[in-house]
């Protein structure tokens, strides 16, 4: 198949030219032309990206470093050490974690099979001089397209002929306004995509007048078939998170290999049992692979995916939707969000804000009824459908005003009725002018006009000075409008100038220079795509959680100027940190990445343009989220380290390419969404803190055990501990409540880990403690026997310690829930599924001790009452010697 230059500026061709080029003429294609450029160029349809299989996503999820380490141990519990049950708990951990990877996973799949879902089913064509109505695939360039109001573009199209044409773009450019289109070639040099007058592109929306156009891209050669292209090729980032836990994991193993070579050769040199040495090597050799087994937390990638999915839920209920685990964390760490303007942080909906009347500016708010001929002329000069249920169907400048009439108690339909339409001349792009003309009760007519101020005025004579009044137009009132214009157009208003006049007559001829003149000037009307009510708090929140919100938009320059001045993305005024697309793309990529922290608006850009402005933040190390809800978004959308879809407003195509959709497309829910974020990852390291100092000191109690020469805890003792002790209160400290000064602190950013925030010092020491109680307890029990005969009392000694060790984790886990603060000031009991996961882990332990029959199974013996409260009593210790660290710690970061 031929591929179509999709590089050539179409827009800077004539019509003669062009229509050579494509070989074809204004009558269209022939039949057998068109069937053998399917062949040539393929049918008008987005190509898919190749799929894998479900065994293929499967299989990927055993790349990660930590499974792999994971399977290892599983190798070495089952095939070594024969502990096949270990290994078959491991084997279950790995495998739930890929069925998890592959249920969250193919984003570009979904993305892709959105935009076909897209594409217009049908499309009316002209071949051979004659009009038929063909499947939107079965399009090629050259075809020659008929598009009227109501008509979504099948292809991408250069005009030939326009009346009054104007297209909505928004999913595109990102420009809230449908866009006035004319034949006119333009500049041969590079144009915004939403500066390109005469072209009109795949999947918008067509909503005034009608064309006539030639196609010069279909499926993969069209706009939206780059932006396909774009999202195949995009590559996933990695999160935080699964940097920290490769990190994490690969760290873990050298230690856990060194140590467990170290403790090899200590026995091996001391054979405190004098066995014969190819009895020691084997002996060793199971109690290195037990340590191993033991120090590596197989649990870990479980019990994370159970925090994040655990967040995932409460995020649901509060209107964040989370379609990949990973990103429940990456919110937490954002520095960076970047948030498309137009139904993000805006409404997505025109509406009136200002009206100028009588001499004086006024909210949209103030009192103005049907008596006021600026609300009359602004309905009336309307082509607005009015449905029964009360939608309105039509241009969204001119819904708004309709529903500006709504909102002051105008009964639109019943005054066309007593005043009906009966002639009218439609706007066209070159006078900027629509006039209606309808029929009044006295026998009169009313011309109402409306359009641009600059034109409106040039044919106005006298300007309504009140409800009553009408007087002679003036230079001076025409500075003053001239004047009220710029300013409401410093505001990125969007401004409307409304005129009427009352004739006897009609005249014999309707056109512009029978009806439009000798106006009498009514008023102006301001307009804008507003804020959303809740967006500027949302704003100020990001900012105080050290959060920076950037503004991307296709938007012209002025409008996304204004709207992020009044939602404190930047200061008024401030020029400097607002950017175009052109300006960007004078910028090298040197250049830009020295300049990128200047800028927080991104105006009149492409989907290009987002994705270079996600990577240049990227490549200082900063997390950034990305919003949006357009198909131009999805690219980006991919790119981010989260992209954050709308619900409500969002096209499926960004909805699939996103991360995470907010079902309620409020801003500030994004928020709501960081503040769970940070709890998730705090709550991560807590457990991770659990788990890690614990299997510290079980290494360090086992290591030293070897080196002094005494009896050391069995495979299935320190196996047994780790299942009891390590997966119920580490998944209930996944749901500890939210610190309270959480939303205060600077983001993490991408170089943090898990480790950070002294959570790597606390580990060391507080592993280091756990190993030399229960070490101690081990020694008093040897110092101070209950029994007689060396055999019961190392039998006893070793109860004790294993008792010891499982407990004081139990007891440890009380420490972990903050990492400087009292556990006394955070209600240490407030958790309920962590009391529970505690007591059960306590019971699981106990009964290995106490119930008949499973001392031999774990070869421990039976405790008294005062060896049990020895056991407590060291697990106490546990707590007062932390909280004791924590009091010096809590004084010296005040000083």
């Amino acid at each position: 198949m031929k591929e179509q230059n999709s590089t050539t500026r179409y827009y800077a061709i004539n019509e003669n030219t062009l229509l050579k080029q494509f070989n074809t003429s204004e009558e269209g294609l022939s039949e057998k032309e068109v069937q053998d450029r399917l062949k040539q160029y393929g049918p008008n349809a987005l190509a898919q990206g190749k799929k894998q299989t479900l065994l293929q996503k499967f299989f990927n999820q055993f790349k990660d470093f930590m499974i792999i380490v994971l399977l290892v141990a599983a190798f070495i519990s089952g095939v070594v050490a024969k502990e096949w049950a270990d290994a078959a708990l491991i084997l279950a951990v790995v495998i739930i974690n890929a069925v998890f990877g592959v249920f969250q996973e193919s984003k570009a799949e979904e993305a892709i099979d959105a935009l076909k879902e897209m594409s217009t089913p049908e499309a009316h064509v002209k071949r051979s001089n004659q009009l038929t109505t063909v499947s939107s695939e079965q399009l090629v360039p050259g075809d020659i397209v008929l598009l009227e109001a109501g008509d979504i573009v099948p292809a991408d199209i250069r005009l030939l002929d326009s009346a009054s044409m104007k297209i909505e773009e928004s999913a595109l450019t990102g420009e809230s306004v449908p866009v006035e289109k004319d034949i006119t070639v333009l500049a041969d040099e590079d144009i915004a995509l939403g500066d390109r007058k005469n072209m009109a592109y795949m999947n918008s929306n067509v909503t005034y007048g009608r064309c006539v156009g030639v196609v010069v891209g279909t499926g993969m050669q069209t706009e939206v078939g780059h932006i396909a292209g774009m999202i195949n090729r995009a590559e996933d980032s990695s999160t935080p998170l699964q940097d920290n836990l490769n990190s994490l994991g690969k760290t873990l193993t050298w230690l856990i290999l060194i140590i467990a070579a170290v403790i090899f050769g200590v026995g091996i040199f001391n054979n405190p049992s004098g066995l014969p040495m190819n009895e020691l090597v084997i002996d060793m050799l199971l109690v290195a692979i037990s340590l191993a087994v033991a120090a590596i937390p197989e649990g870990l990638p479980a019990i994370v995916t159970i925090i994040l999915a655990l967040g995932t839920t409460r995020m649901a209920k509060r209107k964040a939707l989370v379609r990949k685990l990973p990103a429940v964390e990456t919110l937490g760490s954002t520095d960076i969000v970047a948030s498309d303007k137009t139904g993000t942080l805006t409404q997505n909906k025109m509406t009136v804000e200002k009206v100028y009347q009588y001499g004086h500016l006024q909210d949209a708010g103030a009192d103005i009824t049907g008596s006021d001929k600026v609300l009359q002329v602004m309905t009336f000069s309307n082509d607005t459908k009015i449905q029964a249920d009360g939608n309105l169907v039509g241009d969204p400048t001119e819904t708004a005003l309709i529903q500006f009439g709504f909102d002051h108690n105008y009964q639109i339909t019943d005054e066309l009725k007593k005043e009906p339409r009966v002639a009218e001349v439609p706007f066209d792009s070159e006078r900027k002018l629509m006039s209606t003309i309808h029929q009044l009760s006295n026998g009169k007519y009313l011309v109402a006009v409306k359009g641009a101020p600059d034109m409106l005025l040039q044919r106005v004579s006298e300007i309504q000075a009140s409800q009553d009044e009408v007087k002679p137009f003036t230079d001076d009132d025409n500075a003053t409008i001239l004047k009220q214009n710029k300013f409401m157009a410093t505001q990125a208003l969007r401004v409307l100038a409304m005129g009427y006049k009352i004739i006897d007559t009609l005249p014999t001829e309707i056109n512009s220079d029978t009806v439009e003149h000798d106006l009498i000037f009514a008023g102006l009307v301001g307009m804008i795509d507003p804020e959303r009510p809740e967006a500027a708090k949302a704003v100020a929140d990001a900012k105080s959680a050290g959060i920076r919100p950037l503004m991307i938009t296709g938007d012209h320059q002025d409008t996304a100027e204004a709207i992020a001045a009044r939602l404190g993305i930047i200061e008024q005024g401030d020029d400097a940190a607002v950017i175009t697309g052109a300006q960007l793309d004078q910028m090298s990529d040197q250049e830009f990445a020295k300049k990128v922290k200047n800028y927080s608006v991104y105006a009149r850009v492409s989907p290009e343009h987002k994705v270079r402005i996600v990577n240049a933040w990227q490549k200082k190390g900063k997390v950034v989220a990305m919003t949006g809800d357009g198909v131009n978004d999805a690219p980006a959308l991919k790119s981010a380290d989260i992209g954050i879809g709308m619900g409500i407003t969002g096209t499926e195509v960004s909805k699939g390419a996103s991360d995470m959709v907010l079902a309620d497309d409020n801003f500030a829910t994004i928020i709501v969404a960081v503040e769970e974020g940070r709890k998730v990852f705090s709550n991560i390291q807590k457990s991770i803190q659990y788990l890690l100092s614990a299997n510290l000191g079980e290494v360090l109690t086992l290591f030293m055990m070897t080196l002094l020469g005494w009896d050391i805890l069995l495979p299935v003792q320190l196996l047994w501990i780790n299942l009891a002790t390590d997966t119920f209160p580490a998944i209930a400290l996944g749901v500890e409540p939210t610190e309270p000064d959480i939303m205060k602190r600077k983001p993490r950013g991408r170089k943090s880990s898990f480790l950070s925030g002294g959570i790597g010092s606390a580990i060391v020491y507080q592993g280091i403690l756990e190993g030399l109680i229960t070490l101690g307890v081990y020694a008093l029990a040897l110092t101070f026997p209950v029994h007689t005969g060396n055999a019961a009392i190392h039998a006893d000694a070793l109860t004790m310690a294993y008792a010891t060790l499982a407990l004081i984790q139990l007891f440890h886990a009380f420490n972990v829930k903050s990492t400087y603060q009292s556990i006394f000031k955070i209600h240490p009991f407030k958790n309920k599924m962590f009391n529970i996961g505690v007591a059960a882990s306590f019971i699981m332990v106990a009964a290995t001790i106490v119930i008949p029959g499973f001392n031999s199974l774990f070869h421990v013996s039976e405790l008294n009452l005062v060896q049990w409260l020895t056991v407590l009593g060291a697990g106490l210790l546990m707590i007062v010697i932390v909280e004791i660290v924590k009091l010096f710690q809590r004084r010296s970061m005040k000083n």
